[in-house]
């Protein structure tokens, strides 16, 4: 797919996240996708496999939400199978805090779907709002 595909394909995830709908979003992770959190935070690691990234990130995650999470692009890049998205979410937390977090996502695209998706925020905001994730689980022992 073009530069100009996947920047279309992503622009649609960042409208329905814009009015709280993650659907299209969730269902653009490739099976192998992957989500890359920087910084040095509670939260930041990286999460492989999607069921994984649905499980360990965003199940914990959006239990700590009490308002619709709405995400808004302000600008798209596009280049090759690189988008970068510049954003804003906003959402009020179960204990009353706003999380209104300024994002940099860098997503490679392939076949349509996001394989990888690697982010950039505030984690000082992210360490005052949220509490943080369960710890990783273990994988299963081999026989």
């Amino acid at each position: 797919m073009s530069a100009a595909d996947n920047k279309s394909i992503v622009a649609a995830i960042y409208a329905a996240m814009a009015e709280g709908d993650g659907r299209p979003f969730n269902a653009a992770m490739a099976e192998d996708f992957t989500w890359i959190l920087e910084g040095t935070g509670a939260w930041s690691r990286t999460w492989r496999g999607r069921e994984t990234v649905r499980r360990e990130l965003l199940k914990p995650l959006f239990a700590q939400f009490a308002t619709p999470y709405r995400c808004r692009a302000e600008r798209i890049i596009a280049e090759g199978d690189s988008v970068v998205v510049l954003a804003r979410g906003e959402v009020t937390t179960t204990t009353g805090k706003p999380y209104n977090n300024s994002y940099c996502f860098v997503i490679r695209m392939q076949g349509g779907e996001m394989v990888e998706l690697r982010e950039y925020l505030d984690t000082e905001l992210v360490a005052e709002a949220l509490d943080p994730p369960p710890a990783p689980a273990e994988p299963a022992p081999r026989a």
